[in-house]
């Protein structure tokens, strides 16, 4: 009977084609178990993570019918001894439901693989009757959506050699150090072990090595995104047998590169999205069976080791989103490897190097976002598999190369945002694979050739100097999906109906041409069915185009800076997914219709600088998803929409220079996310809105010429406004002492930032998938360094307040000197007493100090010399005295910056200064001054009772407390005294006019 048995073995499996022609039914339990298994689910069309799934794929199940023999069911395999079920494969089958642990799919005694892989067991645990399966070798559960504790039972499946429990979003499976110990240390056959985005947040940083060098058959290890965390030795892993390890996306991780010298048979490593920093160690040049290295968005530092561009067998190197810097090394060696060479966004210098002609298998190559120089190599038009060939955003300069016919397979060319100049060789525009070119952002002139590249679905010339007729052969790129020859010198006609024939185009950008006109035919419906961004701005258009309903997919609109008038039509507010509408600078006018409630998916509208009227729809405040209302400029009257809500999500509110009244509504402290907010320039008449401290983000504050009124008091939080760096509220009717509470909570302004600019990323589809979002730059209009100014971007170091033309009183803070970042300040035309602090002199970053027209004494703190960045300084119509100071930006100030300061001396003035004068009298001395109020106010008094009154007045202050320097005007010997008088009142006469005009300005 053995050797029967032994005989029908060998029968069997050494020779298979006599053995498939016996039939073995399954046991008709297992069917049972099968069948039942299957029907505790729904199936769903589409399958938990689809993406790793065939779409052609074909539901298993359909074919398990209980009258056929369920080892012929797809995904079914029996044993072809013992016709027992061994084999079970329904990932992807779409499976919905919880997998309990009385399941009859746990009556499948003698299974030995199993994956239910990308289905959906929401809610359902990881059995320890899995630990069961005594005979699995290869268990695959991956993205099954199981949740909590890994049993210890696991440990029991001692013939596993190949173990796949990577996680779902929100559901992921914990393991404890224990049991993952106790599985390694049995299933001695283990080759494969699939953990990623389990949680291994349990594991000590050093019990990694530990656990893991106990294998010797380990041959794919995936760590990826299991929330390792620590400081790692250097020596993590020595796996005798181990050819790819992922450790990525654990970026709880610190220290250096562990050493990995140990593992010369290592294929593929990847040690990306963690936060090791340091140099890339030497080590790495020993793995020399390295085919794959993945270092990406780390903090690696230093340059790139020479020794890793030599590594024999390397195809893929990427180190894109570090710090390193230097030179890339000229060691490409000729007998390379490499297939893509990715560097983007780090800091890396000098030329490319001349060896990347060695690159001769080489077909992506990225040095994006970094600081290369020089001229484009010409040699790396002679890579013939080059596919994708990114350069952008360098410094890279000088002409292209003429000969691009090595370039056959080529089909993304990126080289904007560089220096690059000359004409763009017609050849590149013949490329017969290119599909992505885009040369925007460079210095590139002359004419665009004709383009014969068919297969072109991106093109951007934009931001360069082109110039002539853009040629009849871009129409006739049917697969064009985005044009942009925006800000050029473009000319000519471009007739609209010869851009209608791209069906396929989704983005469209031919603004700021100031030379190129679109001829509109008024009889024609354009329809664009794919059409997503349209920008024609700066064209001079005097008319809506005719697009009546043909644009359902627009989101981005963009008709500024035209001669377009007459209201804007209905159509435009019944897009259903408009996202962006600019019309600002036309001459549009009429209200806004109510029809643009409809335009619920707005998330910008502009329609700043035209001469629109009527009130403002209450409705924009509940558009959901608006971020930027800019109405300035405009004629609006009536009230702010006051319904504002915490869902809302705007960050930019400008409706400067209209009619608007009334109160600025509370509800826009529900806007959390606010960042800009212009209301100037209107008649609205409210106290200060302290409500408004709450906005956190909050960065632009400008409440300038209302009729805003009322002291403003102390903040009700602790921490107001801690992102303000422009302050303006002048020209305003507020009283009372100068807001010193807020002052010293400005904490933005207290720190000096790096120049950027304040901006709004506004989401509209970018169609190359890299940015979904563009720019807004807030714009605004400030009066600094004695003039208005309109600042089309505002950068972040433009830290700016301005209190002036209003009714402060009261002493100038000290604690304005901690306002380190600020450039202007300010605080003139008030009722402003006391002296010029001394702390001023820290604010080494002013530009622009302006406390003109106030009431201040004594001397100009020599502290103000230390100004060294000042370069506008008014201090006039005070009551400043003494010696002005020299030396640094204080030369070179104008009779301007002093006039109306009688007791000033000293250059630029022509008055010189006495004995007396040079030196300023003591701080105690004019103490006793304003102790006994002789100057402006009994001269005051004296100019509304009679002018000889006042002098009276004055005398008799004399006689009391006989201030020195009234002794030098009144004493002295009869002679000179009549002199002296007539001195005198000349200059009474002067202060007595100066005080009226003072009085009527701040009346």
């Amino acid at each position: 009977m053995v050797w029967f048995l032994l005989f029908l073995h060998l029968f069997l499996f050494h020779f298979p084609s006599f053995s498939s022609s016996f039939n073995f039914s399954c046991h008709h339990y297992e069917s049972s178990a099968l069948l039942h298994f299957k029907s505790s689910f729904t199936i769903n069309s589409e399958p938990a993570y689809s993406y790793f799934c065939d779409e052609s794929r074909l539901l298993k199940t359909a074919t398990w019918k209980n009258e056929i023999d369920c080892c012929s069911w797809d995904g079914v395999t029996c044993d072809t001894i013992s016709g027992h079920v061994i084999g079970l494969n329904l990932g992807c089958e779409g499976l919905q439901g919880i997998l309990n642990p009385n399941s009859t799919l746990f009556h499948l005694a003698y299974i030995q693989k199993l994956n239910l892989a990308n289905n959906d067991f929401s809610g359902s645990y990881f059995h320890s009757k899995f630990g069961g399966f005594l005979s699995l070798t290869h268990l695959d559960l991956s993205h099954s959506y199981l949740k909590g504790e890994i049993p210890t039972q696991i440990s029991h499946l001692c013939k596993l050699q190949s173990l796949h429990l990577s996680g779902s979003y929100q559901y992921n499976l914990v393991w404890k150090e224990s049991t993952l110990k106790r599985l390694v240390q049995n299933a001695t056959n283990l080759r494969e072990l699939f953990l990623d985005d389990t949680d291994l947040s349990s594991l000590r940083p050093n019990s990694i090595a530990l656990l893991f060098n106990q294998s010797s058959s380990l041959v794919t290890l995936n760590l990826a995104e299991t929330r390792l965390s620590g400081k790692l030795k250097r020596s993590l892993l020595c796996l005798p047998g181990i050819q790819e390890l992922d450790m990525s996306f654990n970026d709880e991780l610190q220290g250096q590169l562990p050493e990995l010298s140990c593992n010369t048979s290592l294929r593929i490593l990847d040690l990306s999205n963690c936060q090791f920093h340091g140099e890339i160690p030497m080590s790495f040049s020993n793995l020399t069976h390295l085919t794959s290295l993945t270092l990406s968005y780390n903090y690696l530092n230093g340059s790139i080791p020479s020794s890793l561009l030599t590594l024999p067998r390397l195809t893929y190197l990427g180190l894109i989103y570090n710090e390193l810097s230097g030179p890339i090394p000229n060691a490409f060696e000729i007998s390379n490897n490499f297939q893509e060479l990715v560097l983007s966004n780090n800091k890396i210098e000098g030329e490319l190097p001349t060896s990347l002609s060695n690159l001769r298998h080489l077909i992506y190559l990225d040095v994006s976002y970094n600081s290369f120089s020089g001229q484009f190599p010409s040699s790396l038009f002679n890579l013939t598999h080059l596919v994708t060939l990114d350069c952008s955003h360098n410094k890279l300069d000088g002409p292209l190369p003429n000969k691009t016919t090595g370039l056959q397979k080529l089909t993304n060319l990126r080289l904007n945002d560089n220096l690059l100049n000359g004409t763009i060789p017609p050849s590149l525009l013949s490329l017969p694979f290119l599909l992505v070119l885009d040369l925007s952002n460079n210095q590139l002139t002359g004419n665009i050739s004709a383009i014969s590249s068919y297969s072109l679905e991106f093109l951007s010339l934009s931001n360069n100097r082109l110039q002539g007729n853009i040629p009849e052969s871009i129409f006739n790129l049917a697969n064009l999906s985005r044009l942009d020859l925006s800000s050029n010198n473009l000319s000519g006609v471009v007739n609209f109906q010869n851009i209608s024939n791209l069906q396929h185009l989704k983005f469209l950008q031919l603004s700021d041409n100031s030379q190129l006109s679109v001829n509109f035919e008024s009889s024609v419906n354009y329809s664009f069915f794919d059409l997503m961004e349209l920008g024609l701005s700066s064209l001079s258009l005097t008319e809506f185009p005719n697009f009546s309903e043909k644009l359902p997919m627009l989101v981005y609109l963009d008709l500024s800076n035209n001669k377009i008038s007459g209201s804007v039509p209905n159509w435009l507010h019944e897009v259903d997914f408009l996202r962006r509408l600019d019309l600002s600078y036309n001459l549009l006018t009429g209200d806004i219709s109510l029809s643009i409630c409809n335009a619920s998916g707005l998330v910008f509208l502009s329609l700043a600088y035209n001469q629109m009227t009527g009130t403002i729809p209450q409705c924009l405040a509940n558009l959901s998803y608006l971020e930027v209302l800019d109405l300035q400029m405009n004629k609006f009257h009536g009230t702010l929409p006051s319904n504002f809500s915490k869902e809302s999500e705007l960050e930019t509110l400008n409706l400067y220079g209209n009619q608007l009244e009334g109160h600025i509504p509370k509800s826009l402290s529900l806007c959390k996310g606010l960042m800009f907010l212009n209301l100037g320039n209107n008649i609205i008449e409210d106290n200060f809105p302290h409500w408004l401290e709450t906005l956190h983000y909050l960065k632009v504050l400008l409440l300038r010429d209302n009729k805003l009124h009322g002291i403003i008091v102390n903040p009700k939080i602790k921490h107001p406004f801690p992102d303000l760096t422009i302050f303006d509220i002048s020209n305003n009717n507020f009283s009372g002492p100068l807001p010193k509470s807020y002052f010293k909570k400005f904490e933005a302004m207290m720190n000096v930032t790096e120049l950027e600019y304040m901006r709004n990323r506004i989401w509209n589809g970018d169609g190359d998938g890299r940015n979904p979002y563009s720019s807004y730059y807030d714009s605004v209009i400030v009066a600094t360094k004695g003039n208005k100014m309109k600042l089309v971007k505002i950068p972040n170091n433009f830290v700016i307040i301005d209190l002036s033309r209003n009714k402060f009183e009261g002493e100038i803070p000290k604690i304005i000197g901690e306002l380190h970042a600020i450039i202007g300040l300010n605080l003139s035309h008030n009722r402003l007493t006391g002296h010029i602090p001394k702390s001023i002199g820290n604010l080494t970053y002013l530009e622009s100090l302006d406390l003109s027209s106030n009431m201040l004494t004594d001397v100009i703190p020599l502290e103000l010399t230390n100004l060294n960045s000042l370069e506008v300084l008014d201090l006039s119509n005070n009551r400043l005295v003494g010696e002005i100071p020299q030396g640094k930006q204080f030369n070179t100030f104008t009779n301007d910056s002093y006039e109306g300061n009688l007791d000033l001396c000293g250059l630029p003035l022509s008055k010189m200064c006495g004995p007396e004068q040079h030196s300023a009298p003591s701080a105690n001395n004019f103490c006793s001054e304003e102790k006994f109020e002789f100057g402006w106010k009994p001269v005051a008094i004296g100019y509304g009772c009679g002018f000889v009154i006042g002098i009276g007045i004055g005398y008799y202050m004399f006689l009391i407390g006989k201030p020195r320097w009234l002794v030098m005007i009144f004493g002295g010997q009869p002679k000179r005294r009549v002199k002296r008088r007539t001195r005198m009142t000349r200059n009474q006469s002067s202060i007595t006019n100066q005080n009226q005009n003072q009085m009527v300005q701040m009346s």
